[in-house]
C-alpha cells in the first residue's frame, strides 16, 4: 500500500452489486491492522458527513460499503470476502455482519484482479464470508475467459437488465440463534433468525403499520422507529451483541399479509434508515424464518410449493430459494439461493481524503 494514499491513491474498483453499491479492494493494498483500515475507509467514503461529499460513498447505507478480497487459505475456498458497513454521518465501521448484494460482486471482482483464473463459458468462484464464515458459490458468466456483465436478467430496484450470478450460501449454524422459534422481546412477539444475517421478524400490526408505508414515511414516524430501535437493543442483548447501539446488526423487519401476490410483505429497518428493497441475506432469513411453523410471520405468509419465496419489498419483488431441515434434535436450519446482478462501474486508483 502507498504510504501517502492520500497522494498517490490506491486501487480500487467500485461495483454495484445487487441492489448495493460499494468500493472493492485487494487486501494487500488496504492496511491489515484493524483502526487503521477502518480510518482509511472513512476517508475514503467521505465519512462521517451526511452528503459523503468528499468521498467516493452515496450518502446512504447502501451505497457506502467497502468489500476487501482476498485469495483463501481454506479448503473449500478460492477467496475470502471481508465486507465493512462505513456510516454516513456518524464515524462507524462495522464488521459485524456480512452483504449478500456485494458477495454478487466479489466473484467478478476476483476474476478481474487475477485472483481466481476464469474458465470458458462459465466460471465458479467458492467464497469464504470472513464475518460469519459462511461458505458461498458464485457461478458467473465468462465467454473465452472474460466477465460478462451484459445479460437479460432483470432485478427490482436496479434499472435495466444485467448478467446473472447465480449466488447459494451454506450455513452449518442454526437458523434460530436464541433456540426458540418465538421470543418476547419489549412487550412484542418476534422471531430472530439467522440464514446469513441476524434479522428480527416481526408483526407490522403490533406497530400500528400496515406494511404499505413508504420507507420515507416509515423513517418520519419518531414514535415507531423508537419502538423498533427498543425491539431492536432487547434482541441484541439475547443475541449477545456488544455495544449494540453502534452495530449495524441485528436488521429489524416488519411483516404483513402480501398485497401484490407474494408470500410476503416487508419493511426492514437496517438498523436506523429503511431500506428501498431487501438484502440478499436478509431476503433469505425471512424466507427461511417465515417457513416455520410458529415463528412470526408464518400465519401471514401465502406460501406455495417449492422452495421458492417471493418476498415483496418496497421496491417490488425478491425470489428467495431456501431449504430448511429440523435435525433429530429439533434444531432447524437454512440454506439459501438466489440469481443476482452486478456491474464494474469504474476501476482505477480512489484517493482518500487527506488526515485532519
Amino acid at each position: 500500500m502507498a504510504a501517502d494514499a492520500s497522494r498517490e491513491g490506491i486501487p480500487c474498483m467500485l461495483m454495484r452489486g445487487g441492489t448495493s453499491k460499494g468500493a472493492y479492494f485487494v487486501s494487500s493494498d488496504v492496511p491489515a491492522e484493524r483502526d487503521a483500515r477502518n480510518d482509511l475507509m472513512m476517508r475514503v467514503m467521505g465519512t462521517p458527513d451526511p452528503a459523503q461529499i468528499d468521498g467516493v460513498g452515496g450518502a446512504h447505507p447502501l451505497t457506502s460499503k467497502v468489500a476487501i478480497v482476498s485469495t483463501s487459505e481454506q479448503d473449500g475456498a478460492d477467496v475470502d470476502y471481508l465486507f465493512l458497513q462505513v456510516g454516513v454521518d456518524e464515524p462507524v465501521v462495522s464488521d459485524s455482519q456480512t452483504c449478500g448484494n456485494l458477495l454478487a460482486g466479489v466473484g467478478p471482482f476476483a476474476i478481474e484482479r487475477g485472483l481466481v483464473r476464469a474458465e470458458d463459458p462459465v466460471t465458479t468462484v467458492r467464497i469464504r464470508l470472513l464475518n460469519t464464515d459462511d461458505i458461498a458459490s458464485a457461478r458467473i458468466s465468462t465467454p473465452g475467459g472474460v466477465v460478462d456483465y451484459d445479460g437479460d436478467l432483470a432485478i427490482d430496484g436496479v434499472p435495466g437488465t444485467a448478467g446473472a450470478i447465480e449466488l447459494s450460501v451454506t450455513r452449518s449454524a442454526p437458523l434460530f440463534p436464541t433456540g426458540a422459534v418465538r421470543d418476547e422481546v419489549a412487550g412484542h412477539r418476534v422471531s430472530i433468525v439467522d440464514n446469513g444475517m441476524p434479522t428480527v421478524l416481526m408483526d407490522a400490526a403490533e406497530f400500528g403499520i400496515t406494511g404499505s408505508e413508504s420507507p420515507a414515511e416509515l423513517e418520519e414516524n419518531a414514535a415507531l422507529r423508537a419502538e423498533v430501535e427498543r425491539v431492536r437493543m432487547g434482541a441484541a442483548a439475547l443475541l449477545g451483541i456488544a455495544d449494540a447501539a453502534g452495530q449495524t446488526v441485528p436488521k429489524m423487519f416488519l411483516l404483513s399479509a402480501p398485497a401484490a401476490g407474494g408470500a410476503i410483505r416487508t419493511r426492514a429497518f437496517i438498523p436506523h434508515r429503511v431500506h428501498t428493497s431487501i438484502g440478499v441475506l436478509m431476503a433469505a432469513s425471512v424466507a427461511a424464518g417465515i417457513r416455520v411453523p410458529g415463528a412470526v410471520g408464518h400465519s401471514l405468509a401465502a406460501l406455495g410449493p417449492g422452495d421458492e419465496t417471493l418476498i415483496e419489498h418496497p421496491g417490488g419483488t425478491f425470489a428467495a430459494r431456501v431449504i430448511v431441515t429440523q435435525d433429530e434434535d429439533g434444531v432447524w436450519r437454512g440454506s439459501s439461493a438466489s440469481e443476482r446482478t452486478a456491474r464494474k462501474l469504474f476501476d482505477g486508483r480512489v484517493f482518500p481524503r487527506p488526515r485532519r
